[in-house]
């Protein structure tokens, strides 16, 4: 694995990869979490996988 894997080739956008929830917290879009390809298990709003927060999972919702 190169270094250059870690990092996305474009800044994340807000509103299509995250908002901004009233805390101020960044909350990522399950649009976001499905191009990423696997769960982090931070327990995310809108994690896409099952079983959900599961840290290194990659099988998706259906």
């Amino acid at each position: 694995m190169d270094f250059d894997d870690f990092y996305r080739s474009s800044p994340l956008e807000e509103n299509v990869d995250f908002y901004m929830d009233p805390r101020g917290f960044r909350v990522m879009t399950e649009k976001y979490l499905k191009e990423r390809g696997y769960c982090c298990g931070n327990g995310c709003k809108h994690c896409p996988y099952f079983p959900p927060h599961t840290k290194g999972n990659r099988e998706l919702k259906e």
